[in-house]
């Protein structure tokens, strides 16, 4: 076996970017590199890995050294499918395995792992997320064509509920009030599709919240009891304030139709944690330590969806749109920010993770 030689430069961005565990091993059959999904795979840093025998490290149900040997003759990839592959400290996953050499250097060699769970659940999400467009892009193209003749049917039944019975008036009222409900919710997928970019400034997240809790105590959440558990420490952050408020008005919704017209408590939380980073596309991480969390004690959320909650149209209400959710979502991504929700019965959290202002943007606005 050769001794290890000096790491190939793999490209940052799309290596750290790889949803798959992949590590690059020499011709001697020494792991060189491993990306962030090989290093949680095998549940080991990439410090430790380095150096180290393949094969020793990833324990692979197949003839690996008869199948490194004929990439690298070959000149091209195989793959192997449907083999359990583990490090030794978890019980074997099935996968399927790909061996290629490097066109620019075929001493190396890809080992590129995908298991197949993970394989099925990325092809669903895609499939979800694809579907979801289209039906949102669907949506918005018809909003407009259909709120008006919707206004028109509105304005005609009101016209005849002049000149008819009690009785029958009331027939006319449920077509008005149906035509409001379609309207208001054909206005909410327009929203979806046409939130305005953030217009960012440096902002106390106190004072979105209070904004958010005054306006829900006088209307949805006038029987709910709001307990503020804030920490007046926390520095500030960098967001539109009308779209902060408008997710946790959201969420505070959200969180108030939970207790199904129950007297409920909702809690709004905020601390510092440093430990949560995001990682961007470019491999790079961004740290968020900004924490607010909107906290209900109603029944949870159904079972099966968490995972999905922030896409569009799925809901966990019985007559949700599933819309408030994703925009929710979707403003907190343009804000650099993460959202995540922990729900069992009794107690669902949603947190929302945000970035601190830059210095100098404090201190400008401050000065």
């Amino acid at each position: 076996m050769k001794g290890f030689r000096q790491p190939y430069p793999v490209p940052g961005v799309i290596w750290a970017s790889l949803p798959i565990p992949a590590l690059l091993v020499d011709q001697g059959g020494l792991i060189v590199e491993t990306n962030p999904a090989a290093e949680l795979f095998l549940n080991a840093s990439s410090r430790s890995l380095k150096g180290q025998p393949v094969f020793d490290r990833v324990h692979i149900d197949a003839e690996m050294e008869e199948a490194c040997a004929r990439a690298r003759a070959n000149q091209s990839a195989l793959f192997i499918n449907d083999v359990d592959v583990t490090s030794g400290e978890k019980p074997p996953v099935q996968c399927t395995v790909q061996v290629a050499p490097l066109a620019d250097d075929p001493e190396y060699l890809m080992l590129l792992i995908s298991p197949r769970e993970m394989a099925d659940r990325l092809g669903r999400a895609g499939a979800a997320k694809t579907a979801a467009k289209s039906a949102i892009g669907m949506a918005e193209m018809l909003a407009h064509e259909i709120k008006n003749p919707l206004a028109g049917i509105s304005g005609a039944a009101q016209l005849l509920s002049m000149n008819l019975t009690p009785e029958d008036r009331e027939l006319t009222d449920l077509i008005v009030e149906e035509t409001r409900r379609i309207v208001k919710l054909l206005e909410q997928v327009e929203q979806f599709g046409n939130v305005r970019p953030p217009d960012r400034r440096v902002v106390n997240i106190h004072d979105a919240l209070d904004r958010a809790r005054k306006s829900a105590l006088v209307g949805f959440a006038a029987n709910m009891r709001i307990v503020e558990e804030y920490d007046p420490s926390l520095p500030p952050t960098h967001a539109d304030p009308d779209q902060l408020m408008q997710v946790f008005l959201n969420l505070i919704k959200n969180a108030a139709e939970a207790a199904g017209g129950a007297k409920g408590t909702i809690t709004l939380r905020t601390r510092y944690d440093l430990s949560l980073r995001l990682r961007r596309k470019d491999g790079t991480g961004k740290a968020l330590p900004l924490q607010v969390e909107i906290i209900d004690d109603g029944p949870g959320l159904p079972p099966g969806i968490a995972d999905d909650i922030f896409e569009p149209f799925v809901s966990g209400k019985e007559n949700g749109t599933g819309l408030g959710l994703a925009l929710v979502s979707k403003i907190i991504t343009e804000h650099d920010g993460w959202i995540s929700v922990d729900s069992v019965p009794g107690r669902t959290v949603f947190r929302v993770s945000l970035p601190v202002a830059p210095r100098e943007l404090q201190k400008k606005e401050a000065g």
